[in-house]
């Protein structure tokens, strides 16, 4: 891994850096003998810019470019951290439907749901199917479902390393 340039990062297989690299996980470094490196990025990724400045931690990240977002409004400044690893669903989040069913407000005549459909009735719960439409139930029939808990909001991975150059030539803007 020769040629690489200060500041620069790379995805790698193993898991040690190579030497002149190191792990973009959020390690602190002191200034003093990392001037170049510092000079590129100072404390954008942490550090108290006095004696020492912190990598970049992509651990758990996924890398965007930043700038604006040609799709939207959206503007990502270098370092800005994002995203959520959990997010927890409400009903404002699925799309707008209704839940029907074959029912009739006359009384039952069966205690069995075979080739039958909801009655108004308590003993008999169930009416002679024939041909009876679907209707739009009342939301009091529906009882509410679910707990109400986060769950992953992660996309397919496969976790490699990523090492940032410490050393190398440094980079001139071109």
């Amino acid at each position: 891994m020769s040629d690489q340039y200060v500041g620069e990062i790379r995805m790698f297989a193993g898991n040690y850096p190579p030497q002149g690299w190191a792990f973009c996980d959020g390690t602190i470094l002191q200034i003093n003998g990392n001037e170049a490196l510092y000079s590129l990025i100072g404390t954008i990724y942490g550090g108290d810019g006095k004696t020492n400045f912190a990598l970049p931690d992509l651990r758990g990240r996924i890398p965007i470019h930043f700038g604006q977002n040609p799709t939207s409004t959206t503007t990502y400044s270098l370092g800005q951290k994002g995203g959520t690893e959990k997010v927890t669903l409400n009903t404002d989040h699925l799309p707008k439907h209704t839940h029907q069913v074959a029912a009739s407000s006359t009384g039952g005549a069966y205690q069995s749901p075979a080739n039958g459909y909801w009655a108004n009735s308590t003993t008999n719960q169930y009416a002679k199917s024939d041909t009876v439409p679907l209707t739009t139930m009342k939301a009091s029939s529906i009882e509410s479902v679910g707990g109400n808990l986060p769950h992953d909001n992660i996309m397919p991975f496969l976790a490699l390393s990523f090492i940032i150059a410490i050393e190398g030539l440094y980079p001139t803007q071109g």
